[in-house]
């Protein structure tokens, strides 16, 4: 039984390692600047 809760912890924390290394990747992976955006409720601005 503890080896299947060790297999478990394991697999939990690669998937938390892999999930936030996902979303660090895609965070960095965006341009700085100003986006703006032009759409059917108006025009939209945000900073990055």
């Amino acid at each position: 039984m503890q080896k299947n809760q060790l297999y478990m912890l394991v697999g939990a924390l690669a998937v938390v390692v892999i999930g936030l290394g996902i979303y660090v990747y895609r965070e960095e992976s965006q341009p700085d600047g100003v986006e703006i955006r032009l759409d059917e409720s108006g025009v939209s601005v945000e900073q990055n």
